[in-house]
This record gives structure tokens, sequence and C-alpha cells, in this order.
């Protein structure tokens, strides 16, 4: 018998994500069993399929048949460096976030653990098979078993109304989404009839097919992804769902439609033109800008989290954009290194993203709020969660030594050194887009600071925050595994770029391991250490040095005392949790500044309340922009086809009637 190969344990794997799924309906109502028992079983499974993908990256594809679609359309699976990154990714992640899972949920919470069991390892084995399928039948099937069972995970707690309502928007512009995606395979097949990807290769496609497919597999992707204008759905399901779940769909499933764009700009295609990567860096900006902005203003910690996700999800968007640019114009060690800072970003974002979602989770569960106006203080009560949290929160700002700051570093470096592309007018785009990507770091350090300090720092706003509590046994190791990744890919992105560096050679052609590795571990020279380089090792080093000895002095000229006062009031007597800058107080001076993106609803105290209150409402204003008018219009045809079918028998005869003369002169020679 024939040694297994890395195919065939990707395969093995998602057979028993489904395998475990289907055990739990044997005992749907066992919570113990289904938590303490097949939650881990499948961590296990995502510790396997990440550790198979870390040793094949730099292998050669590999590729099967399975015939288990239709009669003459069976499921052509591959795998290759492009799909084993992510791979990497979702095997990673998922581990901590399944070893969480296993002790976060619990009764009363919505569906039957079971039900939810299924629905949770049917949603992982579908984002592995859409990174295996090699046609696109496969690909389709996997995609929408993919939005199904997600679906089913945000609609978890389908008591509330506006869960039900975030899950089928959700729904609904997935599957718009998807018919994109299928248009888009549709176009690339040039009429030939070969669903499979090697003949979407084969294929030569004019620049009017080609730019075609690329901007339906922009909407269909970006659907899934949340680029603007096709966002709306993602900070409603985000908040909507259970916090593991939200964490899979942002931190792993919005990656699936990077991988996606990724797979059909630079390898189904075959060809590339400057204006797309224009097109998508365009997207990118706006998506980026709108996000980080949206999160700086939310006073909901899952829906600051959401639009978070909206802004690096942008930032991604403009470093494919970015390749593509380098790409069409065959400046092939830009383009490598615009590519390579969107592999990084990808695996850092599902790093430190899944980490902030799940430490939400555990704040929902210790002290049933949402609103950051009502929480305040937790660093008390959950020491574990917020110091992990902090970690997330480091790297999600960009700030180094962690993984967020050398992805954004990578793409702020491939902006910097595109000084000599062929048309004039794009030499002085590409710094404003650049000095965009700055403000938008800028931004996301003041969101997650807003997010940090207002959850866990300064006096508990609520009495009942007393009673907090920290993450359990299994929450811990959960968390603790994403911080470490964290860690890891922000002190190590040398070795890291060694391993995902076959990818970025798979698309382009080449790829930056040999420039790396001329200067070993410790730094990271993109291009050369004359023009910009990076040692992570020796700033952790630093940070460290600087603390350590900051701590020596304090024991030593102040022999170990403590000193305690009252904090600096300017004068003011009264010290408790009111006199504390609230969420909305955080962010004014960006609403202020930006008032024209945003729709807000304000309310202003009276002299005359009896309980004066002021409050503010921010909204998208792309709802009413764009979604309300089409929501209008459709209703309208729907009731104009309602009047038209209620009609009598003698109505409908006359729509014969008058069809049939119809036919009879446009048939007239």
């Amino acid at each position: 018998m024939p040694p297994l190969i890395s195919i065939d344990v990707l395969l093995i794997a998602a057979c028993a994500w489904l395998a475990i799924g289907l055990a739990g309906m044997l005992a749907p109502r066992r919570l113990e069993f289904i938590s303490k028992t097949l939650f881990p079983f499948g961590s296990v499974v995502s510790f396997i399929v990440g550790v198979t993908a870390l040793f094949f990256l730099g292998d050669e594809p590999q590729a099967t048949v399975l015939a288990i679609g239709l009669p003459t359309l069976p499921f052509h699976l591959r795998l290759d460096n492009l799909a084993a990154v992510f791979v990497l990714l979702l095997g990673f992640v998922s581990f901590g976030i399944s070893v969480y899972a296993a002790g976060y949920f619990r009764k009363g919470e919505g569906a039957a653990p079971g039900l939810l069991c299924i629905e949770y390892h049917l949603f992982l084995a579908s984002m592995l098979m859409v990174l295996l399928a090699d046609d696109a039948y496969a690909f389709m099937v996997a995609w929408e078993g993919m939005a199904l069972s997600s679906f089913l995970l945000v609609t978890t707690d389908h008591r509330h109304e506006a869960i039900r309502r975030a899950g089928y928007l959700y729904l609904l512009i997935a599957h718009v989404g998807a018919i994109s995606i299928l248009l888009s395979f549709g176009v690339m097949t040039g009429g030939a009839g070969d669903y499979t990807f090697a003949g979407m290769r084969a294929q030569e496609l004019s620049p009017f097919w080609g730019s075609a497919a690329f901007l339906l597999a922009l909407v269909g992707f970006g659907a899934k992804a949340g680029l603007v204008p096709v966002h709306v759905w993602l900070p409603e399901a985000h908040p909507a769902a259970p916090s593991p779940v939200s964490a899979m769909m942002s931190g792993i499933m919005l990656k699936t439609a990077i991988y996606g764009l990724l797979r059909v700009c630079f390898d189904l295609v075959g060809t590339t033109i400057w204006w797309w990567g224009v097109v998508a860096m365009a997207i990118g900006l706006v998506t980026a800008l709108f996000g980080v902005l949206y999160s700086t203003v939310q006073s909901d910690m899952k829906r600051l989290l959401a639009y978070s996700s909206i802004e690096n999800i942008g930032l991604l968007a403009v470093g494919i954009g970015l390749a593509l640019l380098f790409h069409s114009f065959h400046m092939e060690i830009l383009a490598a290194l615009a590519m390579t800072a969107v592999f990084y970003h990808c695996l850092a974002h599902a790093g430190f993203k899944s980490l902030l979602f799940l430490c939400t989770g555990s704040v929902l569960h210790a002290t049933h709020e949402r609103s950051l106006g009502r929480l305040g203080g937790l660093i008390h009560r959950m020491p574990w969660v917020a110091w992990l949290a902090l970690l997330g929160v480091i790297a999600s700002a960009g700030l180094p030594p962690l993984s967020g700051f050398v992805s954004e570093w990578l793409l702020l470096q491939a902006f910097l050194f595109s000084p000599g592309l062929p048309h004039s007018w794009l030499n002085m785009i590409v710094p404003v887009a650049a000095a965009v990507i700055a403000l938008v770091a800028a931004m996301a350090g003041f969101a997650m600071v807003k997010f940090h300090g207002i959850i866990f720092l300064g006096q508990m706003r609520e009495p009942n925050l007393i009673h907090a509590h920290d993450a359990g046994p299994w929450e811990r190791a959960g968390l603790v595994w994403l911080a470490v990744l964290t860690v890891l890919l922000g002190v190590l992105p040398s070795t890291l770029i060694g391993l995902i560096d076959g990818a970025t050679q798979q698309l382009l052609g080449t790829g930056l391991a040999g420039r790396v590795a001329e200067h070993g571990w410790a730094m990271l020279a993109p291009i050369s250490p004359d023009r910009a380089s990076y040692m992570p090792m020796l700033f952790l080093a630093t940070i460290a040095t600087v603390l350590l000895l900051a701590r020596w002095m304090v024991r030593r000229f102040y022999h170990g005392r403590t000193r305690r006062s009252d904090a600096w009031d300017c004068g003011y007597f009264f010290q408790g949790p009111r006199a504390q800058d609230t969420a909305e107080g955080f962010s004014q001076p960006i609403r202020r500044i930006f008032e024209p993106m945003f729709r807000m609803e304000r309310h202003f105290p009276s002299i005359r309340d009896e309980q004066p209150y002021y409050s503010v409402k921010v909204e998208d204003h792309f709802w009413y922009w764009l979604y309300l008018p089409v929501a209008r219009v459709a209703d309208w045809v729907s009731g104009l086809i309602v009047r038209i079918q209620g009609g009598r028998i003698a109505i409908y005869l006359l729509y014969s009637f008058l069809t049939l003369l119809l036919l009879l002169l446009v048939a007239r020679p």
C-alpha cells in the first residue's frame, strides 16, 4: 500500500470533521460529551491539517479525482503552494478556536449542542474543500456548503429577530456573490465546456473577457470578504454569531475569499492588465478607510471588531491591487513584495482577530454585556483575558514587535519602492495611497486603544461587573495558542517568508526567500538592508531590557515601597466611574472630523427632562444610498407581479390574446 500523501491526509481530515459532526447528532442534547469530547477531537484534526500544510509548503502540486459528484462531473482536487498557505491558516487558527469552543458553549444558547456541532464541523470541512477544489463544480459545491453552514451558525440563537435578520442578510449577499463567481468561471471556460481549473488555465482570453472575469470575481469574492459596498452583512452577522463562530468567520472564512481572488487573478485568467490593480487598490483603500472610521465610533465591542475586519480586508485588497499593478508592468520583485505582504497579513489577521473575538466571548460570558458603555475595569476580574487581549490589540494596531506590524510594514515598503511606474499619474497616485494606508494604521491604533481601554481599564461602570470571572481552562488554552501564533509571526518573519515563498513563486514566478535568507533569520530586509530593514528580536530585546531596567530602578531607588494616592482630578472631587470617558466621548473627535462619512442621529438632553441623557446613533450611508432604494424597487416589482397574478380568468385570457397578437406581428414576414 503506497504511503499517504498530503492531499490524502487532508481529505481524511475533511471526512473526520464530518464524522465528528455526525457523532454530535447521536446525542444532540449532551453538552458535556459534545463540548469536552467532540470539539477537542475536532481541534486535533485541525492541528493535523495545519502540520500537513506546513510540511507540504515548497513541494510539487498533488492532484486527485473523486467520483462523488454527478456521473460526468467528478470532483477534481489539487493541493499546491497557494492552497497550502491558506490550509495552514485554516488548520492552526481553527485549532485554537476549537479548543476555546470546548469551554465556551453553554446550555440554552439557541440551537441544540448536536446541531451546533455538525454545523461547526461542516463549516470547517467546507472551507477545506474550497481550498482543495480544482474545478468550478467542486468549488461551488464547497462554497455553497460553507455559506449554508455559516448561515446556520450565525443564526444559532434564532429566537431573536435581529439575529434572524442578520443571518438572512448574510445569506442573500452570499448568494449574490456566488452567482457572480459562477459567471466568472463561465467566462473563464471560454466556451470550451471544460469546467476544470486546468482547462481554464489553457484558455487564452481576450482583454475584454479577461477583464469581465476579473470584475465578476472581484464582486463575487468581495461580497464574501466584505469589500465596500457589499460589506453590509459583516457588521450584522459577526456580532450575531457566537464568538467562536465570529472568530472563524473573520479569521478564516474571509480569507477563503482572498484565496479565491488570488486564484482567479494570478492563476486562472492567465493575463493581467494594469488597470485591474488600480481598481482593486482603489476599492481596497475605500474599504480600509471606511472600516477603520466606523470601527472607531462603535459602542458595541463585537461590531467594533467587525468593522476592523473590513479595514483589514481593505488592506489585503490594496496589496492585491499593488501586486497586479507591478506584475502587469513586469516589476516582479516589487510584485513579490506586495504579494508577500498579502500572504503575511492573511496569516497575521487570522491570528490576532480570532484572538480578539474570542476575548470578547469571554467578556460576554462573564458580564452578559456587549456595550462598551457598561464595561470597564475588567483587568482586575479577568487578568488572563485582559493581558492576552492586549497582545491582540497591539498586533491589530500594527505595533512592533507583533505580527500586524510586519505585514503592514511590508505593504508600506511595497508602496515606498514603487516610483518608476510607466504612467506618470500612477507615480502621483501611489504615494497618496501610501499616505491613506498610514492614516488607516493610525486610526486602527486609536480604535484598539478604545477597545482595550474601555473594556479592561479604569473603574467598573456597572455594579454587577464585580461578579465577573476569568476564562476557564479550555478558553485560556485556546487564547494562549492564538497569542503564541501572533507573537511568533511577529518575531520570526524571515522564517515564515521562507515557508510561504513557494506560493509567491507559483503566482509570480519569483519570490523574496533568497533575498531574505541572505541576512539570516534575525533580520528582515525584503529588498536590501540599505533601503529598509527590521530586526524584530532586537526590538523585542530592547523593550524587555527597558522594562526590566525600569523595574530595577524602582526597586533600587524606592526600596520596594509602594506609594498610592488619588489620580490627579483637575480639582474635581468626584472620581467615580461616571467621570471616566465613555465610548461615545472617546470617539467624539473622530465623529466631528469625519462627520460627512457618518449618518448620525443624536438625542440631546433638555433642562426639562427628569432623567436627561445624551445618545448618538451612527449608521451606514450605504443602507440609504444603495440597499434601501433597491429594496423599495424590489417591493414595487413584487407588488406589481402580485396584482398581475391576482386577476380574473378573463384578464388572463386577455394576456394570452395580446401575447399571441404580439407574436404574430413579430413573426410576420
